[in-house]
């Protein structure tokens, strides 16, 4: 059995293979950095994301055992852990905070008002106050964002393109989630425009997925789409196959859902995230302040699709879908 211990040792030093930075960091300083997560690294998506954060960190010189260390904390999927997880992070008086998602920012926040904070994908970190603007964020928190709520009129219009006879569709989302309530709005606003009568409809654990599907039956709606939440992504390979079995094209915005079964994913590169976060770190360890480092938007979008997956639903891509994808899954 692989341990955490050596998982983490694996990413640390054999996954990734980069040339240190020719810089050296201050003599005899290790620098502890604390992760407030919640996909474990034993999940294939925990692993590649924070696999690419690691990445990033020793393309800047910065090897755990030699000048950092890291304090994992993962809630796995349960949010209610978060605030304990938090205090914990700021008992140990970490250097800085890695937080993935809204809540995790959120939380971290909460529990210490000096320890720098990182976000690593915010889905809207202005109007969940977490900062006072991207430009100039104000606080202890900066980093990246995804704009979540700007990212769902796109991912509408794709269904759209790709099932132009779709009329019902409906949004999977948890009503727990700030950054979820803002983009099932947004999603009505684009779905208004697009000709399509939107159903969104609440998960908030794993035993609501069932009763959702069963309520997308009888509204017989014509396809779907997954907002992105911690307890979705760990019970991807439950929802794909409810999505199968309900023969629903599906619509993720990430590619992970794609490798267990989905039909398509649109969003930003999350990797690509993970490891521009530690530029934000090594910022921050050499003195930079938060407030002073302004959030950055993503700028770089995947469209990915699954042929395998489209023929099983008896589906033809169109071919302007196909030109446009950034892979697309044989």
């Amino acid at each position: 059995m692989i341990t955490r211990r050596v998982f983490v040792g694996a990413l640390a030093g054999g996954i990734v293979a980069a040339p240190l930075a020719a810089e050296a960091q201050q003599a005899g300083k290790v620098y502890r950095i604390g992760i407030l997560a919640n996909v474990p690294l034993t999940d294939s998506q925990g692993a590649r994301l924070w696999g690419a954060f690691i990445q990033g960190l020793r393309e800047l010189g910065y090897v755990e055992g030699k000048n950092i260390t890291i304090e994992w904390r993962f809630s796995e999927g349960k949010y209610e852990r978060l605030p304990e997880l938090a205090a914990d992070l700021a008992r140990l008086k970490v250097d800085v905070i890695v937080a993935p998602a809204t809540q995790n920012v959120a939380v971290a926040k909460q529990a210490t008002g000096t320890i720098p904070i990182v976000m690593t994908g915010s889905g809207d970190p202005v109007g969940s106050g977490l900062v006072v603007s991207l430009a100039r964020p104000g606080g202890n928190v900066t980093g990246l964002a995804v704009l979540s709520t700007e990212i769902v009129g796109k991912q509408l219009g794709l269904l759209k393109e790709m099932i132009p006879k779709v009329s019902r569709v409906a949004i999977l989302w948890n009503p727990t989630l700030q950054p979820h309530r803002r983009a099932v709005e947004a999603a009505k606003i684009a779905a208004h425009s697009l000709g399509i009568q939107l159903h969104a409809l609440e998960a908030q654990r794993p035993d609501d997925l069932e009763r959702a599907f069963a309520a997308m039956t009888r509204e017989r709606v014509g396809a779907l789409l997954v907002l992105r939440d911690a307890v979705f992504l760990l019970h991807s390979r439950r929802i794909v196959g409810l999505a199968a079995k309900s023969r629903l094209p599906a619509m993720s915005e990430g590619k992970d859902e794609l490798d267990n079964g989905g039909l398509m994913a649109y969003g930003p590169s999350l990797s690509d995230n993970f490891r521009r976060a530690a530029t934000y770190v090594d910022k921050i360890l050499k003195g930079t302040k938060p407030a002073d480092l302004p959030v950055e938007q993503p700028t770089k979008f995947d469209l990915v699709i699954n042929l395998k997956t489209a023929k099983a639903l008896g589906l033809t891509i169109p071919q302007s879908l196909l030109l446009r994808a950034d892979e697309v899954i044989q």
